[in-house]
């Protein structure tokens, strides 16, 4: 009987315990603004959310897929950042946050671009949408397009800017998508984290520009983000974070003020860092084997990582081992051919993979090379 009584005793002490621990997990995460997401930006895995599947307007970070869209038809040489863009009367006449573009005048579509990134400037959104899109119109047309391919079911762009609109709403876990396209483009970080910018303009006149996300300050690791604010959406961030080899990527929709949208974000950032890690197995450009090149100048070509081979998991829970496979490769191969895969394996399964990529290039063997070959082995 006491045995049992023991036991009863240890089995509702454990129950209370993990009670505890879940009450205390909810007040750690308790989120005040309408939705929130935190999202591992190297697998795309949900770790904390809240109502983040509920449609609402959520301000300039519409501006995200703008921003997205312009760093994708750069990349695809649909133009450059160097294209110098004249400002059309509607693009300077846009109110809210602004760089104060002149009519008529040609900006570089770098200083344009960075605007947006840094000040999230309205009459700077306007220009490029109808640079790339031919009108504003066209440029929303391609967003929507842009927000299907990604997944984006619960969204619909109506302008370039996220001035309020009717009809115009996404969800905190759809921002986290096209973030994290956003981010994946390098160039961006060359802009997100600076504080301060004095724009030039062509007539000498020079605009002061002020980042509006004050994480990067305010938080050890955040190197990027998009605020928004309207009465209707309220205050709205999304935001990234690295430290070590993890970055991830936050998002709060319908904060009630600026300072718990700033401090939700941290909040969610200090429960991921805490609790997740990523793990590099191969680092990018590291060579990792080498493939047999049958009828070239050499005889094989390096294989390298294309990208990190990491993998994204709690903290301690991590484990597998690397698998290298190459193809044998016929020449010519050019620098930077998918010549291989590396894996990680762990209890049999692949749990992540890599393209591996030709280090240089290998030239066709010419018939001089094949008969100085014989010659060296005869």
């Amino acid at each position: 009987m006491k045995k049992r009584l023991l036991l009863s005793v240890a089995c509702l002490l454990a129950v209370f315990a993990f009670c505890g621990q879940t009450k205390a997990y909810a007040v750690e995460l308790e989120i005040k603004s309408k939705e929130a997401v935190l999202v591992s930006a190297d697998s795309g895995e949900v770790l904390f959310e809240h109502n983040a599947d509920e449609k609402r307007p959520i301000a300039s970070m519409v501006k995200i897929m703008t921003l997205l869209l312009c760093f994708e038809n750069a990349d695809s040489g649909k133009f450059s950042f160097d294209d110098m863009i004249t400002v059309s009367q509607r693009a300077a006449s846009m109110g809210g946050s602004q760089a104060f573009l002149d009519a008529g005048s040609a900006y570089m579509a770098e200083d344009l671009v960075k605007s947006i990134v840094i000040a999230s400037a309205n009459d700077s959104c306007v220009a490029m949408a109808e640079h790339i899109g031919g009108s504003v119109e066209g440029f929303v047309n391609l967003m929507n397009k842009r927000a299907d391919e990604l997944g984006m079911q619960d969204t619909v762009f109506v302008n370039c800017t996220g001035l309020p609109a009717a009809g115009q709403f996404s969800t905190a876990k759809d921002v986290s998508k096209m973030f994290r396209e956003l981010i994946g483009h390098k160039k961006y970080f060359e802009y997100s984290g600076v504080w301060m910018e004095d724009f030039q303009h062509p007539g000498g006149r020079v605009t002061g520009l002020t980042n509006t996300n004050k994480l990067i300050r305010q938080y050890n690791g955040c190197d990027g983000g998009k605020t928004g604010y309207t009465s209707e959406a309220m205050h709205c961030l999304a935001a990234t974070a690295k430290r070590g080899d993890m970055r991830l990527i936050s998002v709060v929709v319908g904060g009630p003020d600026s300072k718990t949208r700033f401090d939700e974000n941290k909040k969610l950032f200090d429960y991921g860092f805490a609790n997740y890690e990523s793990k590099v197995f191969v680092k990018s450009g590291e060579a990792v084997g080498e493939a047999a090149v049958t009828g070239g100048k050499k005889d094989g070509v390096a294989a390298v990582a294309e990208k990190d081979l990491l993998v994204f998991g709690k903290k301690g829970e991590i484990s597998g081992e690397v698998r290298i496979s190459c193809d044998k490769v016929k020449a010519p191969v050019r620098k930077g051919d998918a010549i291989g895969k590396a894996y990680v394996i762990s209890d049999g399964e692949t749990i992540a993979e890599i393209n591996l990529l030709a280090a240089e290039n290998v030239e066709k063997a010419t018939l001089a090379d094949i008969i100085f070959k014989i010659a060296e082995n005869w």
